[in-house]
């Protein structure tokens, strides 16, 4: 390799802040892993279903999350790193077919793709990095990674075990990225080292996020064409894509709009933010994806009386609400008390009214939603019409 190689393959800081269009054809790959997490949700809503489903969707959001961080270090444009892209959306598709099955009868397709994964990024930059700073720091993610693949491995064969040997999988690998790596011998990653592009990284999260919303639309739209045109299914059709638009505010006003100047005003400690972004981005990403499951339930049978059906239709905003409450906390060092209180309404409101049906549970947590994604604009107008 000529001598100029790990030089070509760094993504300049100064050009190179929007998302390549290989990017967004990778996030493809993650369309594919929501529908089939949320349809093997929707087939079994026990809380034990609920967190081995939370497990698979933390692997395979952090598939994406280090190839995103990746293409933020990296020029995607290069052939090796396109290459790497189209390795790990292919990959990364394979989990997703298996997510359904990964706990009968596929967990060797699932956790192998995975290892895979991780593993397959390290054979290819580690020579391609030769002479360059940056190859101790994939020296040491590829080491953890083959740690943590040690566990995922083993729970594909020990069907008994399975459970707990990824929880810890998934721990440690997203331990070990906030600890930045410590590895005997090779020391740890700094901050400096693992510095980002807050307004490449705050892009890809928000289009991430719209991939999620799209995945919702796209699922109950379908489950509606399936199942008739009837009043009742109508409204719950309807109360879908006001939750999916009330989200969708939420996010982006005020912040996943200032998370990339927040990254970028804090120089290399600003990584911090971009991981912490990275974990509550599942949270919020999960609450879609239950937002979605509980959607397609009441769009079925819109006057089911189904608790874990209503259960799900409030845990969807409100986990989605506890994500976006502290990354706003991160953001802007404050605490928004509207959200915190809308959110309490929903759990509470959802305990007062599980004997209702699923459609007039929708309808609350609806204006509620309303409610919280213009709390901000009603909160500023009460404020000037008191003013002398």
């Amino acid at each position: 390799m000529s001598s100029g190689l790990p030089a070509r393959l760094l993504r300049r800081r100064e050009i190179s802040r929007r998302a390549s269009f290989l990017e967004l054809f990778f996030d493809l790959a993650f369309i594919l892993a929501l529908n089939r997490l949320s349809r093997a949700l929707e087939e079994d809503l026990s809380l034990g279903w609920a967190f081995r489903t939370a497990l698979l969707l933390a692997a395979i959001w952090w598939v994406w999350f280090v190839t995103a961080w990746s293409t933020d270090w990296f020029e995607p444009r290069t052939p090796l790193i396109s290459g790497l892209l189209l390795w790990v959306m292919f990959g990364g598709m394979l989990m997703a077919a298996a997510a359904p099955t990964a706990y009968a009868g596929h967990a060797l397709v699932f956790a192998g793709a995975y290892v895979a994964i991780h593993l397959g990024r390290a054979a290819l930059l580690l020579p391609a990095l030769h002479g360059h700073p940056l190859q101790l720091r994939t020296l040491r993610v590829a080491i953890w990674f083959a740690v943590s693949g040690v566990l995922w491995l083993t729970g594909a064969f020990v069907g008994p075990a399975q459970v707990v040997l990824w929880t810890a999988a998934v721990l440690l690998d997203y331990s070990m990225a906030r600890l930045r790596w410590p590895t005997p011998g090779l020391g740890r990653s700094s901050w400096e080292n693992l510095q980002i592009i807050g307004e490449h990284l705050s892009e890809r999260y928000q289009q991430i996020f719209i991939i999620a919303l799209g995945e919702l639309i796209l699922t109950a739209g379908i489950t509606y064409s399936q199942r008739g045109f009837d009043l009742g299914r109508s409204v719950a059709f309807a109360l879908m894509f006001i939750n999916a638009v009330s989200l969708g505010r939420l996010y982006l006003v005020p912040g996943g709009m200032r998370l990339g100047a927040a990254i970028e005003a804090m120089g290399p400690p600003g990584s911090r933010l971009g991981l912490l972004a990275g974990y509550l981005h599942l949270v919020m990403i999960a609450g879609v994806l239950a937002t979605g499951v509980g959607s397609r339930l009441m769009i079925m049978e819109p006057f089911s009386h189904d608790l874990a059906a209503v259960v799900t239709m409030a845990a969807g905003p409100a986990l989605f609400l506890t994500g976006w409450i502290l990354l706003a906390l991160a953001v802007h060092s404050r605490l928004s008390w509207q959200r915190l209180i809308g959110m309490v309404a929903i759990l509470v409101a959802a305990a007062a009214g599980h004997e209702q049906s699923l459609l007039v549970n929708s309808v609350i947590i609806t204006g509620l939603l309303i409610l919280i994604a213009h709390s901000d604009t009603l909160v500023a107008g009460v404020r000037r019409r008191r003013r002398p």
